[in-house]
């Protein structure tokens, strides 16, 4: 039996889960070597699949690249996206949370080089580098938007920038995911309570 078979024929596995396996494969190894040093053997070795198994999902390095960001982005987008609809919740903590999956789990050791792997290849990952980060910040604007009378909804959109550009400076000035949180958190509090001052003076 050829290993290409043997690959499709792995008990328990279906072929979305060993894409997501592949996928998942695919960014430590991007992280751990950067795009250029690393090989399509090296993210077939960490998937446990052929080198032949994994071209039949991918053709191409580049493919794989693009495959693999596409996938992280989707899975935090939606992750921000459950949480910040979730108006059950008071928008402080969904606000915390929702920059804590997004932005949060980029800081540290491994997902900083995953973060500068994105950052770094603009050229191969084309609109999305600026295309997810448009759809959170829509995001984050609605939900503030909607916490807000109909005549001051007009500022959602000047405190989501604030918050972003908070996250931004707080990312590159803190080296754990607990940190982050914790300065993101106090970040939070601090604007949200200046904008409802300003709104009970109105």
């Amino acid at each position: 039996m050829s290993s290409t078979r043997s690959d499709s024929l792995r008990v328990g596995e279906n072929e979305g889960g060993r894409r997501q396996r592949v996928l998942d494969a695919a960014l430590l190894i991007f992280a751990r070597y950067g795009y250029r040093k690393a090989s399509v053997e090296d993210v077939a070795r960490a998937a446990d699949i052929s080198r032949p198994g994994l071209y039949l999902y991918f053709p191409s390095k580049q493919d794989l690249f693009r495959a693999a960001v596409t996938y992280a982005l989707d899975c935090d987008i939606a992750a921000a996206e459950r949480t910040l609809t979730d108006t059950d919740r008071p928008l402080r903590d969904r606000l915390i949370d929702a920059f804590d999956q997004w932005t949060g789990r980029y800081v540290g050791p491994l997902t900083t080089d995953v973060a500068i792997v994105i950052e770094n290849n603009p050229d191969l990952l084309g609109p999305m580098v600026t295309d997810y980060p448009r759809r959170f910040a829509t995001m984050v604007t609605d939900a503030i938007a909607a916490d807000m009378s109909a005549e001051r909804a007009r500022l959602a959109s000047d405190v989501a920038q604030t918050l972003l550009s908070t996250a931004y400076g707080i990312k590159h000035d803190t080296s754990t995911r607990e940190d982050f949180r914790a300065r993101m958190t106090i970040g939070i509090d601090l604007l949200l309570l200046a904008l409802h001052r300003g709104m009970g003076s109105g």
